[in-house]
């Protein structure tokens, strides 16, 4: 890493107050550089609670849109603005409108992976952290409409015992990896346990010895005894997984699993957010008061 961008960025950080934001997925300087790591729960809560002028997120729009609509004061920093999420523009407003109509006694449960406009039709949000939980607090008798991601969804459904009713909607990067790269993975190494992202497919779920949000693996390879892991999500946690863990191997099942997206964002990036304040992300005033609730009632859980 260039120290004179290091250093740059480090007095640009003071002289704005800003903070920077990363998820787990995101390339290895970039991590470096961040004031706080996490998945998508771990840093609406930072987003929240951060004293900051501004922050900068190093993820994908609608995480940028999220820290904004939690905090309307702060300006919010996306350094790469072509960094999409495929997923989150899978559920539309129109079609989740309709389909409200057709069971409009429904909970609508949105994936905080989605934009700022679905958020607003929504009457919680969760993450692949919660999403159990939250549905959990629903009443039994009660439909739910889950969106975007059908995957997660079938993950809840097992773990609920509830049938939901499922937008098809799916992550690009999770769904690719199939059951058959897992088990000749597991092949080469049978001690290996294997561990999963909910946003994977209903068959590697199946198969893995444990399913959990990006935060929830690192605990479980903490707290495990097994040396070998075979870990089904997108292959920036590694940099934490190797760097927290150095006595254990980690395998990815394939080299598929890397988000476009996530990556786009590089260290100049960053650079040039905080030297010219821009891209700026910022959710109008009407939108922010209806998608702060379902957003809200989500970090209400604990």
């Amino acid at each position: 890493m260039d120290n004179n961008i290091l250093n740059e960025i480090n007095d640009l950080k003071k002289k704005r107050n800003a903070v920077i934001l990363s998820h787990f997925y995101q390339r290895p300087e970039i991590q470096g550089i961040a004031d706080f790591i996490g998945d998508s729960l771990e840093l609406s809560r930072k987003a929240a609670d951060t004293k900051a002028d501004v922050v900068v997120f190093c993820g994908v729009h609608f995480m940028a849109e999220t820290a904004s609509i939690l905090s309307p004061d702060k300006i919010v920093l996306l350094p790469n603005i072509g960094a999409g999420c495929p997923m989150a523009e899978m559920a539309d407003y129109e079609g989740l409108k309709k389909l409200k109509e057709e069971h409009p006694e429904a909970c609508i449960v949105s994936y905080v992976n989605t934009t700022a406009d679905v958020k607003t039709l929504s009457d919680i949000c969760c993450t692949s952290a919660n999403a159990v939980k939250v549905v959990n607090t629903i009443p039994r008798d009660r439909e739910i409409i889950f969106v975007p991601d059908k995957n997660l969804g079938r993950y809840v459904e097992k773990m609920t015992g509830r049938k939901l009713i499922l937008w098809q909607g799916y992550c690009n990067t999770h769904n690719k990896l199939t059951v058959e790269e897992v088990l000749l993975t597991k092949e080469r190494y049978p001690n290996a346990k294997v561990i999963a992202h909910p946003e994977c497919r209903e068959e590697v779920l199946d198969i893995a010895d444990g399913v959990f949000s990006t935060s929830g693996m690192i605990k479980y390879v903490g707290e495990s005894e097994a040396k070998e892991f075979i870990i089904c999500t997108e292959d920036g946690i590694l940099h934490q997984l190797q760097r927290k863990y150095l006595d254990k191997k980690f395998i990815l099942p394939s080299n598929k699993l890397i988000c476009p997206n996530m990556k786009k964002t590089k260290i100049e990036d960053v650079l040039y957010s905080l030297s010219n304040m821009k891209p700026e992300v910022r959710v109008s005033d009407d939108v922010r008061e209806k998608a702060i609730i379902p957003i809200k009632r989500m970090l209400e859980i604990k």
